[in-house]
């Protein structure tokens, strides 16, 4: 029999596993990563047994850069703008302070007759450093699996600082694997360098997204070639940005922003393959990781005891305190400000990171990899586990409606470049609630194409009444829908989109067609 036959099946029952796990995650009201971790510690003693550190790191590492892409693609620029400050406050201040709180207090448990093992204030604050960035991802992959949102803006924040403070703890990281090194540069030079590769990894970041969009302006024979362009898009973000001494993983995840801002052609189809990129990546990197921690090491005394006292700290100490410290003047009630800190759930990349001081070989760096997949472990029983009802008990939980997809879409290629769809809610006590299309009267232009009524998909009609719930899938250029959106549907939440073909022409006739309505 073919090895390579053997390799593929059991592949393909890793991903199926993966894939499944989803469901059983979402019942027991979990993060998935926690089943993709399970699924690899059930074949640590079947597959990846001679994995190295160096192939972990690069495995993770491209990962990380396909997830953060992916991630970027799907935030609303919009939304990013609303909560720029707050955010990039939480995910450099806030991560930094969280690293520096967490080391410290690390330092003094080691000195703890009850805890095995002295570690130096270097070792405690490398540490630090890695676990420091959260993965809100698994936070609303709980949140959308049993129907439940944050108010406000929490959601927005949350996601812009997971997306923003993983470079950030990869940026630490490095600094103190410096500082290990004994390197002459020391911390102060190493930590402005690494600060500005960060500036320099978000600027190269919008340069990418922008040609990316030029890119995709390029008309090919067969359509599947623009998933190449996605792939190329990624792997050349990242690569280009390391080589020239920038943050790769800041590159990828601005990229990604900028090109979901700038719009471009076939963008649904990208994003969804991006979706899958991303998940499969998740998938193979968790449960390779599952794979590569011995489960008897794990359940070592002088891994557990550490691990157990640093969780706390990171959930109770760490965390609450950057958290209130970067809320100083940002008019957040208290209860949000515990909501934030009790979401810093733990996920891909402190155990990516922690990869790279196996392959720096800096000294104890297996009982420090173990320790933090413990702390990752920890947290995402104990937070991931809590979420909901802690959400609930400080009233910041709200009720989602989950709707299905619907089956038609607008794709944005050169013929729709200006034209959006959107499904619009007709809310309760609405003026025209109970008329019929004919009467309502949309702007001209805009085109009704297919009304949801519970379960059930309507072809509209000039009689068709529309009732309070109805999805109304309306399609119209740009400038008729944010019409649409504003006198009809305020509440929507309906953002106006650029056209994919942004250009100076559009923008001047945009401003002669306004000067002449003021007039």
């Amino acid at each position: 029999m073919s090895p390579l036959c053997l390799i593929m099946a059991a592949t393909g029952v890793i991903l199926l596993l993966g894939a499944l796990s989803n469901k059983i995650s979402t019942r027991l009201n979990m993060p998935v990563l926690v089943a993709f971790l399970g699924v690899g510690l059930l074949l640590r003693h079947f597959v990846y047994q001679s994995i190295s550190p160096q192939e972990i790191n690069t495995l993770g590492t491209l990962a990380m850069a396909f997830i953060l892409f992916s991630g970027g693609l799907d935030t609303s620029f919009t939304a990013v703008k609303r909560v720029l400050i707050p955010g990039a406050v939480l995910a450099t201040l806030g991560v930094m302070l969280t690293a520096l709180i967490l080391g410290v207090c690390a330092f003094w448990i080691f000195k703890v007759p009850a805890v095995t093992g002295t570690y130096g204030l270097t070792w405690c604050l490398l540490l630090g450093a890695v676990i420091s960035s959260t993965d809100a991802a698994s936070v609303f992959g709980i949140l959308r699996g049993r129907g439940v949102a944050l108010a406000g803006n929490l959601k927005e924040l949350l996601e812009f600082e997971s997306g923003s403070n993983d470079p950030m703890a990869y940026c630490l990281t490095k600094v103190m694997l410096v500082v290990a090194a004994g390197k002459s540069i020391g911390m102060g030079g190493s930590l402005a360098l690494s600060l500005f590769s960060l500036a320099g990894g978000a600027l190269l970041g919008a340069v990418f997204g922008w040609a990316g969009k030029q890119l995709f302006r390029i008309k090919l024979e067969y359509e599947g070639l623009y998933f190449v362009f996605m792939v190329a898009q990624v792997l050349l973000t990242y690569g280009c940005a390391e080589l020239l001494r920038c943050n790769g993983m800041m590159a990828c995840y601005v990229a990604g922003i900028m090109l979901a801002h700038l719009k471009f052609n076939y963008q649904h189809s990208m994003s969804r393959f991006c979706d899958g990129v991303s998940w499969l990546m998740q998938v193979v990197l968790f449960v390779t990781l599952g794979a590569a921690v011995d489960r008897s090491q794990l359940l070592n005394e002088a891994v557990w005891v550490p691990g157990v006292l640093l969780s706390l700290v990171l959930m109770f100490v760490a965390r609450p305190i950057a958290v209130w410290v970067c809320s100083i003047r940002s008019g957040r009630s208290w209860r949000e400000n515990c909501l934030i800190s009790w979401v810093g759930l733990r996920g891909a990349a402190p155990i990516v990171l922690a990869t790279f001081p196996l392959a720096a070989k800096i000294p104890d760096c297996e009982m420090m990899f173990n320790m933090i997949f413990f702390m990752v472990l920890t947290s995402i029983v104990v937070q991931g586990s809590t979420l909901m009802p802690v959400a609930r008990l400080l009233g910041k939980a709200k009720k989602v409606v989950d709707r299905d997809r619907l089956p038609l879409e607008l794709e944005v290629t050169r013929a729709t470049s200006g034209s959006d769809m959107f499904e619009f809610v007709v809310p309760e006590n609405a003026p025209f609630d109970g008329k019929t299309l004919a009467e309502i009267r949309f702007p001209a232009g805009a085109l009704v194409t297919l009304i949801r009524r519970g379960e059930e998909l309507l072809s509209p009609h000039g009689s068709t009444r529309l009732k309070a719930g109805d999805g109304v899938l309306i399609m119209a250029r740009h400038e008729v829908m944010a019409v649409v959106a504003k006198e009809y549907f305020p509440e929507s939440g309906y953002e106006v989109e650029k056209p994919a073909n942004l250009d100076l022409k559009w923008h001047f006739s945009a401003l002669r067609r306004n000067g002449k309505e003021e007039k």
